[in-house]
């Protein structure tokens, strides 16, 4: 049986692992001392404080579905929800998105709002496919009015860079796309948003994503705080760390641009792939765990400069096994790159919900940002690597922003590509 290591134990790796074991002598490497990723998860004092955001799981990918529920029990395991997102505008709750509920918004601001689409249906609007960059999308699919309110303030924020020099295909099928007729007639009837991949998900019972990753690692050999800082390619095989692992086929869900001072490869026009994916740029976040009072929100986004904080996940609406350690629920306040604490504390007070923090993680490395080329460079990269049997996979493998069901589907199609 051939071999095959998977370095990364997110839900990337798992995936793929599951999915190899029978056909290889799967072998997967973490350097932490705990499996996760991004979405891990760890109790404080009895209450759950996903690390970096808040992760939930449903799919529009049939064979995703499949695949996700042969590995758990939905009606035991699982809790299903009804995604109920808010935004804080002006210290009022809109709905979510924005553009289906313009009629929550005051009158002064929607009649200029009202007016602007109307124009963009007259004179009608470019094809998604004919605009250069995130900003020019939005602006010429809602108009300035609703950019300057909502669209150009979160998204900036969010992924705190110029949305101006984001490829539009960065974000294809991560948004909603609604025609402009469409937007009128759903503040008209009052329509619910439906389409998006979380409008309804589901959520485990018990410790969140972090179980979803511990079932998927029950079966598979796992070494922790193991760091690959070798890989060569000899006598046809892979050897990692000076010959320590010895692999036929590698699997690489680690953060792409490390791997130029790791392969020692002796191929110039690889180093040079290699080379061009070292300096990607990425978005941290800092989060923070809150007790917070009694509400059925899911998520509530913050737009407003006024405050640092970009999102607020009630990750203790999502289960009561949740907030075990509070008489009160509990959520993770999440703002855009490293704050200091005393920093974070100060804008807790802003913020709805009488927050009180419980703790606070610093992740260096939460989001990734794609610029013009950078699909580019890493399709490049990976046709090269596969000729040495290394693979990329994951959000920061492949320099994709993939939530969940995405890194199951990409691990699904790499599958395919070794069956």
């Amino acid at each position: 049986m051939k071999k095959a290591t998977i370095i990364g134990s997110g839900i990337s790796g798992l995936s793929i692992a599951n999915m190899l074991s029978g056909r290889f002598a799967v072998k997967v490497l973490e350097r932490s001392d705990k499996t996760g990723g991004l979405i891990k998860c760890e109790r404080i004092n009895g209450n759950l404080f996903h690390r970096v955001g808040g992760h939930v799981f449903n799919s529009k990918n049939q064979l995703v579905l499949d695949w996700f529920w042969k590995h758990f029990n939905r009606d035991n395991e699982f809790l299903q929800a009804k995604r109920n997102a808010k935004i804080l505008l002006a210290g009022k709750l809109i709905g979510y998105p924005l553009e289906n509920y313009l009629y929550q918004l005051p009158e002064e601001q929607l009649r200029p709002i009202i007016d602007e689409l109307l124009t963009l249906i007259a004179t009608g609007k470019k094809e998604a496919g004919s605009y250069g960059n995130f900003k020019d999308f939005l602006v010429g699919n809602f108009g300035v009015n609703l950019y300057n309110l909502y669209f150009g303030p979160y998204n900036s924020k969010i992924w705190n860079t110029d949305i101006s020099k984001v490829p539009l295909e960065w974000l294809d099928g991560k948004l909603p796309m609604p025609q402009i007729r469409e937007v009128i007639v759903s503040n008209i009837i009052k329509r619910e948003e439906s389409s998006m991949v979380h409008a309804a998900f589901y959520y485990p019972k018990r410790d969140g994503s972090q179980f979803i990753i511990d079932k998927l690692a029950e079966q598979q050999d796992i070494s922790l705080s193991y760091h690959v800082s070798d890989i060569k390619f000899q006598n046809g095989q892979l050897a990692l760390n000076n010959g320590d692992i010895v692999t036929d086929v590698l699997v690489y869900c680690g953060d792409v641009r490390q791997l130029a001072s790791i392969i020692n490869i002796d191929d110039d026009t690889l180093n040079e792939a290699l080379k061009n994916v070292s300096d990607l740029l990425s978005n941290g976040t800092s989060n923070v765990l809150c007790e917070t009072d009694d509400n059925d929100l899911s998520w509530l986004y913050l737009p407003e400069d006024k405050f640092k904080a970009h999102r607020i996940i009630y990750t203790g609406n999502f289960s009561g096994t949740n907030n075990e350690g509070s008489k009160r629920k509990t959520c993770v306040v999440e703002f855009s790159g490293k704050q200091e604490k005393p920093t974070m504390i100060e804008e807790l007070a802003l913020l709805p919900g009488n927050l009180s923090p419980l703790a606070f993680n610093y992740e260096p490395d939460s989001y990734i940002i794609q610029q013009n080329g950078t699909r580019d460079k890493i399709a490049r990269l990976k046709e090269l690597l596969v000729t040495y049997n290394i693979y990329l996979l994951g959000r920061f493998g492949e320099w994709e922003y993939y939530n969940m069901d995405k890194c199951i589907e990409a691990a699904m199609e790499l599958n395919e590509k070794l069956s």
